[in-house]
């Protein structure tokens, strides 16, 4: 075999990305990683702890970052993206456009660029709950761990305050994309996903109503890591929530927003009850569901949480949010189906179980391949030697995310070693 027969290309670098390039590489392939964000790691550097063993992402993550840093067969580009795949199984030419860092390797992440940078950017990594500078490191875990500099909001070289501080030499203004081309034999999509866009579930109140956060905004507010250090607040006072209510399904099951079910979101508002709880043994939790979705071995899970007495569950899709005039309470209206009641409650924080939408809904990739109309890769339209792994097929939890990547790195294998 030539060294292009044994080199994959992997699109993405979350958790069945990395699984994928992992086990491909430690097999004897050559692995090349193309990540759009400036880090690795995907949407579980954002959580604060995986269902159902409630443990923190961390530990995995350092695993993985640890066994790609010494692994020689895999290279990886972050804020990179394939702009052209060409060719056959087994001799694919790809093409990979590389976005400036405008930092270098020889930033230590010291953090001098940050204190003295001047301009401000909402925190994307925290969903917008805070503010960082143009000159940041996207959380303090990040893989490579190398700072970024946001040009959108870079004053560049009229400030450059950030390259007087750099005492390393590691920041380059003047740094100008790269196009990297590449030649492999096999392919595996692992895009990964985004979260529904809120402002467009009109009767829910995300954005108009005060203490109206996302499920991920939710992690991020339990998270160490996070904007509040771990400590869950309202977004409007910083107060401590006495009261939360939990919308299930919002804008999934539902035929003008996302159709299907998104799986991992029953889960997810389940384990965040627990957070709650555990910060707060006087906190309540209402939770608005249409199905509690807990299969297999998450069934004893969802019985934990449902026999908590300070947990209260009702089968009923939410129909309005809206602020309580003159405080920084929200209601919630919706129907009990089980007792036919309507149902009006006032809670001090509103969390809203939003869905899993593919990447590839909002940015195709340069093949000829179909997707469903919600953006789905159908993976019988994929040409031989590509793979869909992942969310990208469907919505699925972490687990389920490594299992895909191991199955992927086999099928990659076998059209390497086909030839």
């Amino acid at each position: 075999m030539t060294p292009n027969d044994r080199k994959i290309l992997v699109i993405g670098g979350g958790m069945s990305g990395l699984t994928t390039a992992l086990e491909a590489a430690e097999s004897g392939a050559q692995v090349v990683i193309v990540e759009r964000s400036p880090y690795l790691g995907g949407r579980v550097t954002q959580l604060n702890k995986y269902f159902p063993k409630l443990c923190p992402p961390t530990c995995g993550l350092e695993i993985n970052f640890r066994r790609i840093k010494t692994n020689p067969d895999i290279t990886f580009y972050t804020q990179a993206e394939v702009t052209q795949i060409s060719g056959q199984e087994g001799n694919f030419d790809v093409t990979i456009k590389v976005k400036p860092r405008y930092v270098n390797d020889n930033c230590v992440a010291c953090n001098k660029c940050a204190e003295v940078c001047p301009v401000e950017r909402v925190n994307d990594f925290n969903y917008g709950l805070d503010k960082n500078k143009a000159a940041y490191l996207p959380f303090d875990m990040a893989f490579p761990l190398k700072y970024v500099i946001d040009d959108s909001v870079c004053l560049g070289s009229a400030c450059a305050k950030c390259v007087e501080a750099c005492t390393y030499n590691a920041i380059d203004l003047a740094m100008q994309p790269q196009t990297i081309n590449v030649k492999v034999g096999a392919i595996a999509l692992a895009g990964g996903w985004d979260l529904y866009d809120a402002t467009k579930i009109d009767n829910l109140g995300f954005g108009t109503v005060k203490n109206v956060i996302s499920n991920m905004q939710m992690e991020r507010l339990a998270s160490p890591n996070g904007p509040t250090e771990g400590r869950i607040l309202r977004p409007s006072d910083g107060q401590e929530p006495k009261t939360v209510a939990f919308v299930q399904c919002a804008g999934s099951r539902d035929e003008n927003h996302l159709p299907y079910c998104s799986y991992i979101c029953c889960m997810a508002s389940l384990k965040q009850v627990t957070y709650l709880r555990e910060q707060d043994p006087e906190a309540k939790a209402s939770i608005f569901y249409i199905d509690i979705r807990s299969p297999g071995r998450y069934e004893k899970f969802y019985w934990k949480v449902r026999d908590d007495e300070n947990v209260q569950l009702i089968r009923g899709k939410v129909a309005k949010v809206t602020q309580e005039p003159g405080t920084d309470k929200v209601i919630v209206e919706a129907e009990d189906t089980v007792t036919g009641d309507k149902v009006r409650q006032t809670f001090d924080l509103v969390v809203l179980a939003l869905g899993m939408v593919p990447a590839t809904k909002a940015m195709k990739l340069p093949l000829n391949i179909s997707y469903t109309e919600d953006g789905f890769v159908i993976p019988a339209s994929l040409p031989p030697g590509v793979y869909a792994v992942g969310s990208l097929k469907s919505p699925l939890d972490v687990a389920k995310s490594v299992q895909e990547g191991t199955g992927a790195a086999i099928k990659c294998l076998q059209s390497l070693g086909g030839r």
